[in-house]
Parts: C-alpha cells; structure tokens; sequence
C-alpha cells in the first residue's frame, strides 16, 4: 500500500482480507477518491478451488464455499472488466465474473482480441497457430 500510495499520490487504505466483513463495509460507503486496497485472492483456497496439504497434494475446496466467496466478491462492485487475457481461461473466483450484471473486456483484453481475430481471418502464409 505505501508503495502504490507514493505512485498515486493519496491515501490508499489496506484491507488484509478481500472478501471479510471489514473489506464489505468499507466498500459501501468509501469516501470520494480514496483506494482501497485488498489482501491478494491468491492466498485463499477459495479463488483456485484446491489447496495443497502438507504433503503438497492438492485438495478440492468445497464447492459451496466457493460458491460463497464468489458471492462475497461480488459485493465489492458493480462493474466486472477482465483485463487480462492470459489468465482469462481459468475457472478461478475472480475471473469468472459471477454475480455482476455488467460484464466488460478491458482496453489490453480488447487489444489482445483484435490481433488474434486479425491472425485467424488475415493469417500470413506461412501460418501456424499452437492453442
């Protein structure tokens, strides 16, 4: 948070958690122009669906508590735009845009989109694609 507060230039608020009842509340009502920052979804077994034990094996989250986190997300906003086209594949929370009801691409998403349209309708010969 110090870090991005010095890139911007105001007051950033971190939240060590991204879906908790503290994070909901200060997402109703923040005061104009203030940022927020959350804990990482990466480190809750939620966002991926498995977890490691241990032993490293890998384990199934339970769906209804996915199920839940993906509803808690959903609650931090109103607009879902996925900028990322690279990790756009995965079934994790954060990506699936559930529970949104505007859904949008991103301006690199967009971007990313036009050129592998562009390769497929206008391919230069010699041409491969590996998907």
């Amino acid at each position: 948070a110090k870090e991005l507060q010095k890139v911007l230039g105001r007051p950033v608020c971190f939240l060590d958690d991204c879906v908790g009842e503290n994070t909901l509340d200060a997402v109703k009502n923040p005061p104009e122009g203030s940022v927020l920052l959350l804990e990482n979804l990466r480190f809750y077994a939620e966002e991926t669906g498995s977890s490691k034990d241990k032993n490293k094996k890998k384990i199934k989250t339970d769906p209804e508590k996915v199920r839940q986190f993906r509803t808690k997300l959903a609650k931090l906003g109103e607009i879902y735009v996925n900028d990322a086209f690279g990790t756009a594949h995965r079934a994790h929370s954060s990506m699936m845009g559930e529970g949104y009801k505007v859904r949008a691409a991103g301006f690199l998403m967009d971007k990313e989109l036009e050129y592998f349209a562009k390769a497929l309708q206008e391919p230069v010969k010699p041409f491969l694609a590996i998907l």
